[in-house]
């Protein structure tokens, strides 16, 4: 017997049943020799019908749920596929990103994917290369690849945007030339996003200046609403989790509510303050816990900040599986929703809270529920940390107003 088979036999089995439970409400223990009415005169025979019939109700009950679920589950509909973007996807980031979107771990092991990468003409060759490891990997969820090298192309349709193309920085160059050049890839890629993408695409910039990168896509795509452009600063959330798991030797996941202010740069403030760890005995602070405020006010910001420098001096290269990773954790959130107590850090169009001057791309600690991101309100700021959120700001400040020369 197939497994089609059995399930309609046991569909029409529970059926069976609950219709003949119906029927027993009626009928089931009156004697044939009493007539209905003289039947229910009789008080004790009538406390003993409705024992039976509670007890006919609640199979009943129980059996038609398992009926519905039954024909719920011939009617439910795969969701719909959802194309997501990146950029400079021939790149290393790209390449250790793609894989884990078309493999269920920043969407959800039940959504459908389809790819779009993107990169420059002379990356072409590579590009196509990382199509055919997608197509060969048969990664079950993934239902379609486009990789191409013209920006309308690459922005059609797409519900999610990973910008991880830029220009980098090399010898000789002044951070004006590179600043520039950046400014021009942004502005060609919002134009195209704004045109071809679907209204309510949500954005997230990983190439540096990623604070400043996302403020300029803003710049040039007006008609996306403001929160659905973010930058990436969950790697450093990410980092200054694993530096507190690994000074207290506990579990990563056991850490939760750090915060990174500001930007994605050495200026960035990891904040410890209302950070816990959850114990045995419950929720205990990470400053009650580590019981070393010298570290936590040095050494570890210091590591956090420049982690990504020693990746590079160690590596050669900058950060690729971490930040691949963390992008992945910055949109499932953003997407599904943070954990009920727990917030995380992105990169958001400030609204002038904690004293932030509004219209900055500013790293906050927030909520996300429904594919809305919200600000944590009300945390209390201490003087240690408002000089170190208001520095990293300034530079925040001094960057777009450098960008926006650049497009003079």
């Amino acid at each position: 017997m197939s497994w089609q088979q059995g399930a309609c036999s046991d569909y029409m089995f529970n059926l069976n049943v609950f219709f003949i439970c119906i029927y027993m409400l009626d009928q089931w223990f009156i004697p044939a020799s009493v007539s209905r009415r003289d039947y229910y005169k009789l008080e004790l025979m009538e406390n003993h019908l409705m024992l039976q019939k509670v007890i006919v109700v609640s199979v009943a009950l129980f059996l038609f749920w398992k009926i519905i679920k039954h024909i719920a589950s011939f009617l439910k509909v795969e969701k719909e596929p959802l194309r997501v973007l990146i950029t400079g996807a021939a790149g290393q980031i790209g390449y250790a990103l793609a894989p884990m979107v078309a493999r269920g771990v920043m969407l959800g092991p039940d959504q459908p994917i389809i790819l779009h990468l993107l990169d420059i003409q002379p990356a072409a060759e590579v590009l196509n290369a990382v199509k055919m490891e997608l197509i060969d990997a048969a990664f079950p969820l993934l239902q379609g690849v486009i990789a191409t090298t013209d920006v309308v192309e690459a922005c059609m349709g797409v519900n999610i945007a990973i910008m991880v193309g830029g220009f980098p920085r090399k010898e000789g160059m002044e951070r004006k030339d590179v600043m520039s050049k950046n400014v021009e890839i942004y502005k060609a890629q919002a134009s195209a996003l704004e045109k071809h993408a679907v209204e309510n695409c949500k954005v997230l910039v990983v190439a540096n200046p990623a604070n400043t990168n996302a403020l300029i896509l803003k710049e040039f795509a007006p008609s996306i609403p403001e929160k659905n452009i973010t930058c990436l600063t969950r790697l450093d959330h990410n980092r200054a989790l694993a530096q507190i798991s690994e000074r207290l030797d506990v579990p990563v996941g056991d850490v939760k509510n750090v915060i990174i202010w500001g930007n994605h740069s050495s200026t960035q403030y990891p904040d410890v303050n209302h950070a816990t760890v959850t114990t045995g005995s419950g929720e205990k602070s990470v400053r009650q816990l580590v019981a070393d405020d010298q570290w936590l006010n040095n050494e570890f910001i210091t590591t956090v900040q420049q982690r990504g420098a020693a990746i590079i001096k160690a590596r050669k290269l900058s950060s690729a599986l971490s930040a691949a990773s963390a992008a992945c954790d910055h949109v499932h959130d953003w997407v599904l929703g943070t954990p009920k107590g727990t917030w995380v850090s992105m990169g958001v169009y400030s609204d002038g809270s904690y004293g932030i001057q509004p219209g900055l791309i500013y790293s906050f600690p927030v909520t996300c529920e429904k594919g809305e991101w919200s600000i944590v309100k009300g945390l209390k700021i201490e003087e240690f940390s408002r000089k170190k959120m208001d520095a990293t700001a300034k530079e925040l400040m001094d960057e777009k107003s450098f960008a926006y020369s650049c497009l003079k």
